[in-house]
C-alpha cells in the first residue's frame, strides 16, 4: 500500500532528525523552555534552522517583527519546494491534504518525494510525513529531559546525522541520471561561490539555498528538457 511504502521511506529521514533535534530539545532548555514548550515547538515547526533561530529571538527579547523577517528568510525555500511537488501529486491530493503538503514539506521530505516513481498519493505523502514528524518532536523531548547527562561531544556530532542522511537521499538518484548529478553538482557550486566569494556576504543561509536552487534547476531545464508525453 501507498501508506505503508510512504511510512518506510520516511524511516531514514526520522532517524536523521531525531540526532539532529536532540540539539534543539538542549538548546531551547537552556534559554528556559520547558520541554513541553520545546516540544510544542517542534510539533508546530518542522524547520530546525528556523526553530534555533526563532528560539533565539525569543530568548533575546526580539519583536514580533523580528521574528516574521527572521523565519521568512530562513524557511522562504520551502515555498520553492512545495510549489515543485504539488505538480506531481495526483487528482485525490486536494483540499486539506495541499495544507498538510505545505506544513510537512521539509528538505529531506521534499527530497524523497520529488524522487518517488509515479504521482504522489495522499496515503503515500501521509505515510512518509508521519514518522520524520514523529522523530523530529521525540528527539527534541529526548534532548530536552535526558540531554544535559549526554557528554558533550556526542550531543555535538548528532547534528552531522542530517547531512549523512541528506547525502543517502540525493546519491541514489544522482547515480541512477547522469542529468540529475550535474544539476546537483551545480547546485553545489553555486552554493559554494555564494558563500566564499566575498561580494555575495551579505546574502543570507536561507535565500543563498533558493538561489543556488533555483539556477541549477533553470540550468538543469535548458541543458536537459524534458519532453512532454503527446
Amino acid at each position: 500500500m501507498d501508506f505503508n511504502k510512504g511510512l518506510k521511506d520516511g524511516i531514514p529521514v526520522a532517524l536523521g532528525y531525531f540526532s539532529v533535534s536532540i540539539a534543539f530539545g538542549l538548546m531551547a532548555i537552556e534559554n528556559e523552555c520547558s520541554a513541553l514548550e520545546a516540544v510544542l515547538i517542534s510539533l508546530t515547526n518542522l524547520t530546525s534552522a528556523g526553530q534555533f533561530a526563532g528560539v533565539t529571538v525569543l530568548a533575546t527579547m526580539g519583536t514580533y517583527v523580528e521574528m516574521a523577517v527572521t523565519q521568512l528568510v530562513i524557511n522562504s525555500r520551502y515555498s520553492l519546494m512545495a510549489i515543485s511537488l504539488s505538480q506531481k501529486v495526483d487528482g485525490k491530493f486536494r483540499g486539506i491534504w495541499k495544507w498538510l503538503l505545505g506544513f510537512a514539506i521539509t528538505d529531506e521530505i521534499f527530497a524523497v518525494a520529488i524522487g518517488h516513481d509515479g504521482p504522489i498519493s495522499k496515503e503515500y505523502f501521509s505515510g512518509l510525513m508521519s514518522l520524520p514528524i514523529l522523530g523530529w518532536s521525540a528527539g527534541t523531548l529526548f534532548g530536552a529531559v535526558l540531554g544535559n547527562i549526554m557528554p558533550e561531544i556526542i550531543t555535538t556530532s548528532l547534528g552531522i546525522a542530517l547531512y549523512g542522511m541528506f547525502i543517502a537521499v540525493v546519491v541514489p538518484k544522482a547515480r541512477e541520471n547522469r542529468h540529475v548529478l550535474i544539476t546537483v553538482i551545480l547546485a553545489i557550486i553555486f552554493s559554494t561561490v555564494i558563500r566564499y566569494v566575498p561580494v555575495f556576504s551579505g546574502i543570507s543561509a536561507g535565500f543563498a539555498i533558493i538561489i543556488s536552487a533555483v539556477i541549477a534547476s533553470v540550468a538543469g531545464a535548458v541543458l536537459f528538457p524534458v519532453k512532454e508525453a503527446e
